[in-house]
């Protein structure tokens, strides 16, 4: 998914839902909040909705309450009519940018848009593994076990299936953010992530900031753990990214997150004495 053209304004269209008549259960009581929403932002990815959402499906089925939630961000190809069919399962959340705006507005649309406590991101082009779900989940229940402060689960693709090209310049831009920003993470590209939407709704938003998210969870006074997980070749579809159309933009990128992260203060709360 490409950023956000210049100028360009964007708005959340809810997607129509099919009409169904309620069933018995639904009409007896309210559904259960999920523990768990899984946000894809995706862009021109028809060919991959209904193979990755069965994936997730199968993935998650014994987590808990859990929803999908995906955020069409400006689609021009039969995205939207995929996700139409798909919603008919009803266990999927749809939104929809009028223009594309970028996968990091995109997942900001999604998480607001979740009901779920813990959010789980992954790409919508289907190289991200959704099988590798329950274990990042199980390492942010268990880091959330033994310390509640802000916590990101971030996935390492230890062995991507990318072009060389695109390895290299992925490695090299890794190795100088992380000497930049000092947020000791090898792979913050990887689309799965797992963090709590009130952390995540605490942070600074801007362009590009999913690529930021270790630095942003640290500058929150959180920690990042970094799991190994599958990385799979693009099956369908064309990437929305080159390889050196980010080289600019990621540069004042890395500009503005040190500016964040020198001005960040975290205040600390004293008890008070109630009267």
């Amino acid at each position: 998914m490409r950023g956000r053209p210049p100028g360009d304004r964007y708005a959340e269209i809810p997607a129509p839902m099919p009409e169904r008549p309620p069933s018995p259960a639904a009409s007896a009581a309210p559904a259960a909040l999920p523990l768990l929403s899984v946000v894809v932002p995706v862009r021109n990815e028809a060919p991959n909705i209904a193979p990755l959402i069965a994936e997730i499906r199968a993935a998650v089925a014994g987590l808990g309450p859990y929803e999908i939630v995906y955020v069409d961000d400006g689609s021009t190809d039969g995205t939207a009519a995929a996700l139409a069919e798909e919603a008919r399962h009803g266990d999927l959340v749809r939104r929809r940018h009028r223009v594309s705006c970028g996968q990091s507005a995109a997942i900001a649309t999604g998480v607001k848009a979740a009901r779920g406590r813990w959010i789980v991101t992954l790409d919508g082009d289907g190289q991200n593994d959704p099988a590798d779900i329950p274990r990042l989940f199980a390492a942010a229940l268990a880091e959330d076990a033994a310390d509640p402060s802000p916590v990101l689960i971030a996935g390492h693709r230890t062995s991507r299936k990318d072009t060389c090209t695109k390895r290299v310049v992925s490695r090299i831009a890794n190795a100088v953010r992380a000497w930049l920003l000092g947020d000791a993470t090898p792979d913050t590209g990887c689309g799965l992530k797992v963090f709590r939407r009130a952390d995540f709704l605490d942070l600074p938003r801007f362009d590009h900031m999913h690529r930021y998210l270790p630095a942003l969870f640290l500058r929150a006074g959180g920690r990042v753990r970094s799991v190994p997980v599958n990385h799979r070749p693009r099956l369908r579809g064309r990437s929305n990214y080159g390889v050196f159309d980010r080289l600019g933009v990621a540069l004042l990128d890395l500009i503005g997150v040190i500016w964040l992260l020198r001005r960040g203060r975290r205040p600390e709360l004293e008890p008070v004495e109630e009267p």
